[in-house]
């Protein structure tokens, strides 16, 4: 039986960038940083070396209702908004519910509710600790809160592999739909991990940039000065379906999701493989699962964090797969704008993939003063035009564990 043709028919974001997808999307184009200076009293508190994070550029609490903020931990309040969004983008689709699922990830989960639990049970004593505190906790809480809210019982999903969940959580829904599981998905990845705890381990592990003095200038993809990653938070969203589907009830189609592949490294624990081999592997395996040839690729959203070592070892991945044309294909590093949402970053850029093929225009790269000499890509500093050809993109996240995840989007 021949695969079925999987489209794109909504978005929705929660981003440092914009409260919505299009609003992020546009900044993104604009040239935006979304990274400041954290304002909360416990950075100085703990003297924390890293004063700055990618915060989310409009609070949940502007966005739900008292009740859904005291039940739900961040990174299940970011899932919601940005769910809700792409669900009301998709026009609302009234199908049966159980021919609805949801398929999302995160990185680390409820790391809030976790740690401020801890505190009152230390501080206060076991009746201190709320009853809602598993549920919020719970890396399946952003899955559950998207399928009670949308009524989706086909199913309820979650994949946690560091910062290739998001993008895992994509090629999942893509599995399903072949398999027939649902008629709609709902996929996506959280995070809300901007938290002391977090933030000082990162810091003590030397990943992330110590640009105090000048935080929206603190991520640098490629750039030779790089040190180190931002800390992000918020959610992306996108609702699946197959193109049958999609016609027959009058949907607007933004891409074709054309394939995807998960690899490992098998190699370190949080050190990605220098020679690349399981990611290029990846790369290789979401452009012919998409039934193209790498000669198809025309745009390439890198996952590029910004560090020493992270950066030039997915240019050698690039580099193994595609040879001396990689230095034509457009390449766009979000990341230097939003930061890096851990779980929640794979759909974002997902999302930013999604309307350069839909829109054939790359966003750009910020903060590229000195490009790295040991990786000479093309990278988009500005908006570029991608031409009216066929589009095929790539997007690829890597995680720690090593985790490779690549999606392939097509334009329709």
């Amino acid at each position: 039986m021949s695969p079925k043709k999987i489209v794109v028919t909504g978005i929705g974001a929660s981003s440092p960038l914009g409260g919505t997808a299009r609003d992020s999307w546009n900044a993104l184009l604009a040239g935006e940083s979304g990274v400041s200076t954290i304002e909360a009293d416990w950075v100085e508190r703990y003297e924390l070396p890293v004063t700055f994070a990618a915060q989310a550029k409009v609070a949940p609490s502007d966005v739900l209702e008292r009740v859904e903020t005291k039940r739900l931990d961040p990174s299940s309040q970011h899932a919601l908004i940005s769910a809700r969004e792409a669900w009301a983008d998709a026009g609302s689709p009234d199908i049966d519910p159980l021919r609805i699922a949801v398929d999302y990830a995160t990185g680390i989960g409820g790391i809030w509710t976790l740690v401020d639990a801890w505190e009152a049970l230390r501080e206060r004593g076991p009746r201190r600790v709320l009853p809602m505190t598993v549920p919020m906790l719970m890396p399946n809480g952003p899955a559950a809160a998207i399928s009670m809210d949308l009524a989706a019982r086909g199913g309820a999903r979650t994949v946690v592999s560091a910062c290739a969940s998001g993008t895992e959580s994509i090629t999942n829904a893509y599995d399903h739909l072949q398999a027939g599981l649902a008629d709609i998905i709902i996929a996506g990845g959280s995070e809300a991990a901007i938290h002391p705890l977090p933030i000082a381990a990162f810091a003590a592990m030397q990943a992330l940039s110590k640009r105090n003095d000048d935080p929206t200038a603190a991520s640098r993809p490629y750039d030779l000065n790089r040190d180190g990653f931002v800390l992000g938070e918020g959610a992306g969203s996108i609702v699946l379906e197959t193109e049958e589907h999609a016609l027959a009830r009058g949907a607007r189609i933004y891409a074709e999701l054309a394939g995807g592949s998960v690899t490992s490294d098998a190699y370190h624990i949080t050190a990605p493989d220098p020679d690349g081999n399981a990611a290029a592997r990846a790369m290789r395996s979401a452009v012919e699962h998409a039934g193209g040839t790498l000669e198809d690729v025309t745009h390439i959203n890198a996952h590029a964090t910004s560090t020493p070592v992270g950066d030039i070892a997915e240019y050698h991945a690039l580099l193994r797969i595609f040879g001396d044309r990689l230095h034509d294909i457009p390449v766009s590093a979000t990341k230097a704008a939003t930061g890096h949402l851990l779980g929640g970053t794979g759909t974002l850029e997902a999302i930013f993939t999604i309307l350069a093929v839909h829109e054939r225009i790359a966003p750009p790269t910020i903060n590229l003063d000195d490009q790295d000499p040991a990786i000479p890509l093309n990278v988009v500093t500005a908006p570029l035009p991608l031409g009216d050809g066929p589009q095929l993109a790539i997007s690829n996240s890597f995680g720690f564990g090593g985790h490779n995840a690549v999606v392939a989007f097509r334009s329709v």
